[in-house]
């Protein structure tokens, strides 16, 4: 009887998680009922711009205009008790513009440096697609070194740094198409759709109810720099066994030799989805990644980094229906 009810304690402790995660997992609701007080039927949107920070990545926000998805990006740094800045980006953009500039000290005779917007914690870039390539290749080593360099000199970022884009898919004038390189850089796309009638109902209605109110000042701030980081290093120590690796790899590879593809994902593809599905489980309080955390993460991870060739793409396919049906012919770890 002793033997036994030693098995099933032993039973019960293997189901105990080896980091404790219930901390990470309370601030991450507390989040998202802080930006539920503004933010009406933007959940999944909330939930992957928490993932992507946990993961260390940068998102890429697609959508109609008057979706809310500035306004839930500005929110969504003001829960975080870390510097923000925002740049709209425009045709005469110039480099300098975002990074910052030298300015000659008529004092000392000598070149200070000027920082630019950048060099923030939570970077919103409005309209991304609308400045030149010059501008656009400017962010490339920010975003991956989280450093600039200018003039020889380089100037490391603060932690947390985090850009989030925005970009709209239906003007095309005056837009610039962002290069497939920069594109990778980015660990998600999120594309963001209206809302159904009832969330719009209740849109409008908060809206009647706030009276003229900024949403900014409904919008607590909840998570600071140290928890965040502590809680970024415990992600990154979420299990995650070889079936699964294995499992998110074949997935990958299955994208590069698709028929219905002309440019499959890379190994930054495999890696950001590694990461962010250490996020989910993370955020639901297990310390190990199961093929659902894989499966959530792949159209977020994909969908921006994935090239539907001509033929399908004029057939109305989407990049989504590709992922789907590559999830269908790899089989799922057990």
């Amino acid at each position: 009887m002793e033997e036994e009810n030693n098995i099933e304690q032993d039973n019960n402790l293997s189901f105990n998680n080896r980091i404790q995660l219930e901390d990470l997992k309370n601030a991450v609701e507390s989040i998202k009922a802080e930006l539920r007080k503004v933010i009406i039927g933007q959940d999944n949107f909330v939930e992957l711009l928490i993932v992507a920070l946990l993961a260390d990545g940068h998102v890429l926000i697609e959508g109609v205009p008057g979706i809310a998805k500035t306004v839930t990006a500005k929110l969504f740094a003001k829960v975080l008790k870390t510097d923000f800045s925002r740049i709209q980006f425009t045709p005469d953009l110039m480099p300098s513009d975002v990074l910052g500039t030298s300015i000659l000290n008529m004092k000392s005779s000598e070149f200070e440096f000027k920082k630019g917007p950048i060099f923030s914690n939570i970077v919103l870039i409005d309209e991304i697609n609308r400045a030149p390539a010059k501008t656009q290749a400017a962010l490339f080593e920010t975003m991956e070194e989280r450093q600039a360099t200018i003039d020889g000199t380089t100037y490391k970022f603060d932690n947390p740094f985090m850009v989030l884009a925005t970009q709209n898919p239906i003007e095309q004038e005056g837009t610039y198409a962002l290069p497939e390189a920069q594109l990778d850089r980015f660990i998600f796309k999120i594309k963001v759709d209206y809302p159904t009638l009832e969330e719009e109902i209740k849109i409008i209605a908060s809206h009647h109810e706030r009276k003229g109110a900024k949403p900014q000042a409904l919008i607590n701030a909840i998570l600071d720099t140290a928890s965040l980081e502590d809680y970024k290093n415990k992600t990154q120590e979420i299990l995650v066994e070889e079936k699964i690796i294995k499992y998110i790899a074949e997935i990958v590879s299955k994208t590069r030799n698709h028929p219905h593809l002309y440019l499959g994902g890379s190994p930054r593809a495999s890696i950001s989805i590694l990461n962010t599905a250490k996020a989910f489980a993370a955020i639901n309080g297990r310390d190990f990644v199961i093929p659902e955390d894989i499966k959530k993460s792949l159209n977020p991870v994909l969908n921006h980094r994935i090239i539907l060739t001509p033929e399908r793409e004029m057939e109305g396919m989407t990049t989504e229906n590709v992922i789907e049906m590559i999830v269908q012919s790899v089989e799922v770890p057990r």
